[in-house]
């Protein structure tokens, strides 16, 4: 959410911001915005002189009554009566301005960095840099799940029958390897310096307000029935509201935590035949990372993060590339945000393992979260970045160590989580 103050002071800024971001349909609410802040303005400053005015003739009542003056009196008494009735009317109206104004400030997306190149949707984003040797096999790789079915790690027809599409068991060494991947994930995040944390997987309205747009909420959010409560999406939702309301000392800044969480989303709109299996599903784990940092701090702490997860992945031997995403694929609190894409060797392309972005002070303004410095308070700027989502990861894991007979490579760097397993072997009934 912008400040209402930029907003009055540069609305072609705005205006060439939404143009940018394809949402030209969101121009008209500038104009509006502006001319209900100025009535808001207005309003604050008839109300103002109206109370000053009560204040100085209702002084004047005691002493027109001293004098025997009752007939004065009196009129001075209705015309206190007329400003109260008048403050009342203006103080309704001013609370019915100021809803609306903040409702539509809750629309006008964020002002997006300079570098983020402009293009219209996700088809235009821009790849920055590749890690890692993409390779493909001498043999066919299966469908992920048909790897998982031949090591009886996934059983997605009993999950249908429980839960409905969109859910799965995993099984075995594949429900190991998820656990293990996640375990590693935590320990190389403590390593970097990053705070463990575990948090409430379940947030109230004005927090999910305060973290997201009202159309991410609706196709992400799964809300309690009866109760101002919603499933978290992702951890980074609980995690960026652990600050909500709060004033930092700027000298415990940076705030760099690392959380785990089940993550839980609706997925509303038409997936392709490459998202179904566990790419796109309604429950998953998730080891996220966010900061929450001084405004002249927060580019640098965007490419820590998105370099974590690419680190992360490259010890576990699976190629990946960054992609930078552009205007028109920036959800509207993000000022810059970039994809960390992993290779699969069987479509011989990358997909999306996990998403980097910078939010400015968007976050902090919704859910005032301030720093004290030395120079006064100002709102800080947040992050967030995935550092590993299984198990879409384990999709780019199976097809990245797969062997020819079907077993499984275990990368170094994960073994201590697998017992010092080295391979996932093919069950005798399945070879």
């Amino acid at each position: 959410m912008l400040d209402i103050k930029f907003v009055r002071e540069n609305p072609e800024v705005v205006k060439q911001n939404i143009r940018n971001k394809f949402q030209d349909e969101k121009l008209p609410l500038v104009d509006e915005v502006l001319s209900l802040d100025q009535q808001n303005r207005d309003i604050k400053q008839e109300v103002e002189a109206l109370r000053a005015n009560r204040n100085k003739i209702s002084k004047q009542i005691g002493m027109l009554m001293g004098q025997g003056k009752k007939d004065e009196a009196e009129e001075v008494k209705r015309q206190v009566t007329a400003n109260a009735e008048r403050v009342e009317e203006l103080s309704a109206k001013e609370k019915e301005v100021e809803a609306r104004i903040r409702e539509i400030m809750l629309i006008i997306p964020n002002i997006i960095d300079p570098s983020v190149p402009i293009g219209k949707d996700d088809s235009e984003n821009v790849e920055l840099e590749r890690f890692g040797d993409p390779f493909v096999p001498d043999f066919e790789i299966p469908y992920h799940t048909e790897i998982m079915e031949k090591l009886n790690g996934i059983d997605m027809d009993a999950a249908g029958r429980v839960a409905g599409n969109g859910f799965y068991y995993l099984m075995g060494d594949i429900a190991r390897l998820h656990s293990a991947v996640l375990s590693y994930a935590r320990d190389f995040m403590i390593n970097r310096g990053f705070t463990y944390c575990i948090p409430p997987y379940m947030i109230r309205s004005n927090v999910v307000t305060g973290v997201m747009s009202f159309a991410e909420m609706d196709a992400m959010m799964y809300k309690i029935e009866g109760e101002d409560l919603f499933l978290i999406g992702t951890s980074e939702h609980s995690m960026i509201g652990k600050f909500i309301d709060t004033i930092i000392p700027e000298e415990e800044l940076p705030k760099t935590l690392t959380s785990y969480s089940p993550c839980f989303r609706k997925e509303k709109g038409a997936h392709g035949i490459e998202e179904r299996g566990v790419y796109r599903i309604h429950q998953f784990e998730k080891q996220e990372m966010i900061v929450v940092c001084k405004p002249e701090d927060s580019m640098m702490w965007y490419d820590r993060l998105w370099k974590n997860t690419v680190d992360y992945f490259r010890t576990l031997d699976i190629p990946v590339r960054t992609l930078e995403c552009c205007s028109g694929d920036l959800a509207d609190l993000k000022v810059k945000s970039c994809d960390v894409e992993a290779w699969s060797p069987r479509q011989k392309k990358y997909f999306e393992v996990g998403s980097c972005s910078n939010l400015g002070d968007t976050q902090a303004r919704r859910l005032k979260i301030r720093v004290n410095g030395k120079n006064g308070k100002y709102l800080a700027h947040t992050l967030n970045n995935t550092c590993v989502a299984p198990p879409r990861m384990l999709i780019a894991f199976l097809e990245n160590n797969l062997n020819a007979d079907g077993s499984v490579r275990i990368p170094e760097a994960l073994r201590p989580y697998m017992g010092g397993m080295e391979l996932i072997p093919v069950p005798e009934n399945k070879r």
